[in-house]
């Protein structure tokens, strides 16, 4: 559960819910506190009926100056107080978990995000945290899924460091783009199951030229100039046929290795938005053709041209 001391935002809430009849317990439960973590809150700084955020921060942050000694130029540093670290933790992992990201996954990452180049171990997070082990294995496995998080074997023991190094954002970026590229080709997919003329085909549709460009766009320099030329003229030789070819004839009429044309061939099938507003349809076995996409015209603009 998340440690750390309670926020202003966090006695807001819980103000508020009071107010509302919730128990201890619930609150609890909405903030991923314990319940004791908020009888004590209420017992502590509570002391107004009903609970008040703002006398409960005032009564809170007086009890904290009190117990702190006072700073002198010789105790003052460039290290970060751990109230603060933990405020900025707080704070930054809120602010991702409102992008969909599991609130426990945030608090690890903005953890390792901040924390020295040498990263930090299972312990270490746990300890900074206040949270169980499980919760750090979840949220590690999660961040690994995304290619955010690096596991290196740590110097000094046993025990694996996980780091976020200066590559974690390309290796993000990459995942997604794959991802985006697979759901356009998934849609292209359903197109066919549905039809192009069924409501759903147009959904489909829709879906799956979005995806395509967004891959498309992302993706940047994925294909090197060489294979995007090469995948260009397998499309410009199967449209002067304007037949299949197998890969076989493919290669012997262009002069090319199988492997080359090959390469061209899954190319096409890796980025569809290549042959836009065509689309590489394999009839055979390993034989191609090409047709437009069934997206690129509309059921009333299909019906005009085939008359």
């Amino acid at each position: 559960m998340p440690g750390g001391r309670l926020t202003y935002e966090d006695r807001r809430r819980i103000a508020a819910w009071l107010a509302e009849g919730l128990g201890y317990a619930e609150i609890g439960r909405r903030l991923g506190r314990p319940t004791s973590t908020i009888s004590r809150e209420v017992a502590h700084n509570g002391a107004s009926a009903p609970y008040l955020a703002d006398h409960a921060q005032q009564v809170s942050n007086d009890r904290a100056r009190r117990r702190k000694p006072p700073r002198t130029a010789e105790t003052t540093t460039d290290v970060q107080p751990a109230e603060v670290v933990r405020g900025f933790v707080d704070e930054f992992a809120t602010l991702l978990a409102a992008t969909g990201l599991p609130r426990m996954t945030s608090r690890v990452f903005v953890c390792l995000l901040t924390a020295d180049a040498d990263g930090l171990t299972a312990a270490d997070l746990v300890h900074r945290l206040h949270v169980s082990p499980a919760s750090v294995s979840k949220s590690i496995g999660y961040l690994e899924t995304m290619a955010l998080v690096l596991r290196r074997p740590d110097p000094g023991g046993r025990r694996e460091r996980y780091v976020i190094d200066d590559d974690a954002w390309l290796r993000a970026w990459k995942a997604d783009t794959g991802a985006h590229a697979k759901i356009a080709t998934a849609a292209q997919r359903g197109i066919g199951i549905f039809g192009a003329e069924s409501a759903a085909g147009d959904r489909l549709g829709a879906m799956g030229r979005f995806f395509a460009q967004l891959s498309q766009q992302m993706s940047g320099s994925a294909l090197t100039e060489s294979a995007v030329y090469d995948a260009l003229t397998v499309l410009a030789a199967l449209v002067h046929t304007g037949r299949p070819l197998t890969l076989g004839v493919l290669a012997t009429a262009l002069d090319w290795p199988r492997d080359r044309a090959t390469a061209a061939l899954d190319a096409i099938q890796r980025q569809p938005a290549i042959a836009d507003p065509l689309v590489l349809r394999t009839v055979g076995p390993r034989t191609y053709a090409l047709a437009a996409r069934a997206d690129r015209l509309s059921p009333a603009q299909r019906k005009a041209l085939d008359r």
